[in-house]
C-alpha cells in the first residue's frame, strides 16, 4: 500500500451551515500537522463544498508534507453548478500542483446522491432514503447511473485541460462508472461489516484487478459497541433544521477498542491485498461533539479519530492511538 491516508473535512454543506463550524485556518494547520507527524500518514483526502477553504488546507496539507488529494464533496448542486465547481477546483489544484506539491484531484464524490436531479427527491435527506426502499432504489439506478457517466465523460476531459497531475472521482458500487479515462479507480464504500464481510475478500481482489491502481477513498467505523457490524450504515442520529445534532437514534455504549481494531484490521487487508491508496473516514466529525450528557454524547454516533469537546477542542481516542502505531510501524 503505496498510500496510508486520513479524510479531513472542511464542511460539509447542508441546512444553511456545514459539518466544520466555526473553520479556523490556525486550528487546520495544527491539525495537519498532527495527520503527518503524529498519525505518521503519507496523504490527507480533503473534502467540502467551500472552494476557498479546500484550497487553503489543499495548500497547508501541502506544507505540512502530505500528499493532497483535492476532493470536492459537494451537495445540493445542479449539473450546471457541479460541473463549474469541479472545474474551478481542478485549476487551484493545479496552481497548487505547480507550485511542487503531490497532487491527486476527485473530480467529486458520491454524484448520484448528493446531486440535484440524478436520483429521485428534493434534497440529500429524501434520496438518503432511497437507501432503505430497495424497490424504489433499483428502479432509480439506471437513470441515475446515466447521469453520472454522462457528467464524467464531460468534466473529465474539462479537468484534464486544467489539471496535470493524476485524476480519480469517489464513487458508489451502484454508479458503476467508467474508469478508462481516469488514473486511479476509487471507491467510497471501503466499508466491511457484517453485511459483506463474507464476501469482502473475493470483492477487494476484483477491484484491485482492474488494471489501474485502487483506492479505498472511505472507510471508517463509529464509536459505539457494535458499530463494526453496521460500519457502512448511517449515523445513528437525527439532525434540525439547521444541521445540528438533535438526538441519538438509540441507546448507545462507547466502545473506542472496537473502533480501533476495525480500523487497523481493514487497514492490514487492504495493505495485504494490494490497495494504492486508503483513506480513513474521519480526523473529526465536528458537528457531533460529545457532551455531559450521555443521552446526547453525539460522538458515539462520530467515525472521528479525535473526539471533539463542546468548546471545539478535540482529544484523541484509542483508534487515534491504534493509527499511530500503524503509521509509525509503516515508517
Amino acid at each position: 500500500m503505496r498510500v496510508f491516508g486520513m479524510t479531513y473535512d472542511t464542511g460539509f454543506v447542508s441546512a444553511g451551515s456545514t459539518t466544520h463550524e466555526p473553520f479556523d485556518p490556525a486550528a487546520v494547520r495544527r491539525d495537519l500537522r498532527v495527520i503527518r507527524d503524529e498519525l505518521h500518514c503519507d496523504a490527507v483526502r480533503i473534502t467540502g463544498g467551500i472552494q476557498d477553504r479546500l484550497e487553503l488546507t489543499a495548500r497547508l496539507a501541502a506544507e505540512a508534507g502530505l500528499e493532497v488529494w483535492y476532493c470536492p464533496f459537494t451537495n445540493g448542486l445542479d449539473r450546471a453548478g457541479l460541473l463549474a465547481f469541479v472545474l474551478d477546483g481542478a485549476e487551484r489544484a493545479e496552481r497548487l500542483r505547480r507550485s511542487g506539491a503531490a497532487v491527486v484531484y476527485v473530480t467529486g464524490s458520491e454524484l448520484a446522491m448528493v446531486t440535484d436531479g440524478f436520483l429521485p427527491g428534493r434534497d440529500l435527506p429524501e434520496r438518503m432514503a432511497l437507501l432503505t426502499d430497495p424497490a424504489r432504489l433499483r428502479a432509480a439506478i439506471p437513470a441515475a447511473r446515466a447521469a453520472v457517466r454522462d457528467f464524467l465523460a464531460e468534466a473529465v476531459p474539462a479537468v484534464r485541460e486544467r489539471f496535470g497531475g493524476p485524476i480519480t472521482y469517489a464513487s458508489l458500487p451502484f454508479e458503476a462508472v467508467d474508469w478508462a479515462g481516469f488514473d486511479i479507480i476509487a471507491s467510497d464504500a471501503g466499508y466491511r461489516d457484517a453485511s459483506n464481510a463474507a464476501t469482502f475478500p473475493q470483492s477487494l481482489a476484483a477491484a484491485v484487478g482492474q488494471g489501474k491502481p485502487y483506492a479505498a477513498t472511505e472507510f471508517g467505523c463509529c464509536t459505539y459497541r457494535g458499530a463494526a457490524d453496521v460500519a457502512g450504515a448511517g449515523e445513528p442520529v437525527t439532525y434540525d433544521e439547521h444541521g445540528r445534532a438533535a438526538e441519538l437514534t438509540a441507546d448507545l455504549d462507547r466502545d473506542e477498542e472496537g473502533q480501533a481494531r476495525y480500523l487497523v484490521d481493514l487497514l492490514r487487508d487492504y495493505e495485504a491485498g494490494g490497495v494504492e491508496a486508503a483513506f480513513v473516514y474521519t480526523f473529526a466529525n465536528r458537528h457531533l461533539p460529545t457532551t455531559g450528557d450521555p443521552a446526547r454524547d453525539f460522538d458515539l454516533a462520530a467515525r472521528g479519530v479525535v473526539r471533539v469537546l463542546p468548546d471545539g477542542s478535540w482529544t484523541p481516542k484509542a483508534a487515534f492511538h491504534a493509527l499511530a502505531a500503524f503509521g509509525r510501524a509503516r515508517r
